[in-house]
């Protein structure tokens, strides 16, 4: 009866309801970042760009070493000008769910000269570009420091794009593109 009142909400309204706020805490950032110098999405939230999305409440940023030449901070520092700058940015009242990191690994630098604008969660935002994307989760997915979860989640993420671009199996580790080929 009341049909006409039903609407469909945008990726960036059910992210914001179910982070409490994130969508809010991202373009808050996104418009942080772009003000300060270049920078890049990468990770998860970079792969849903590219293949069918799933919900994440990481956000994983790269922001470029020329940010030592406006901030005052030095190489090593960087990521973390970047962080005070967001923790500044936030009300205290910020209840959001969103997880922001900043990437200071120097293999990512480049990334941010190959990313381009894309819509994420309503904002206009350079992401990293899909090759670049790919060799960060095959880097990231490669760290045996890093939490069993946490590479498990970065194998999903090369499935994914391996499903969605079967020209990149080539680029893939040689355990991933078998996975695929088995189906």
């Amino acid at each position: 009866m009341f049909r006409y009142l039903q609407r469909i909400m945008t990726a960036a309204e059910v992210y914001e309801s179910v982070t409490n706020g994130g969508a809010s805490d991202f373009a808050d950032v996104a418009a942080i970042l772009n003000r300060n110098g270049p920078w890049c999405l990468i990770g998860g939230l970079a792969v849903n760009c590219y293949v069918e999305p799933v919900y994440i409440i990481d956000v994983d940023l790269v922001v470029d070493a020329s940010w030592t030449e406006t901030s005052g901070f030095d190489a090593e520092n960087i990521a973390l000008a970047a962080s005070l700058i967001w923790q500044r940015a936030q009300t205290a009242c910020s209840t959001s769910m969103l997880q922001i990191n900043f990437i200071r690994d120097p293999r990512y630098q480049n990334f941010s000269s190959r990313a381009q604008l894309r819509a994420v969660l309503g904002q206009d935002v350079p992401v990293a570009s899909l090759e670049d994307v790919l060799q960060g989760k095959i880097w990231a997915w490669s760290d045996r420091e890093r939490r069993l979860s946490k590479r498990k989640k970065d194998e999903l993420d090369l499935i994914r794009i391996g499903e969605a671009y079967p020209k990149l199996h080539e680029l893939l580790p040689k355990e991933i593109a078998e996975q695929l080929k088995k189906g």
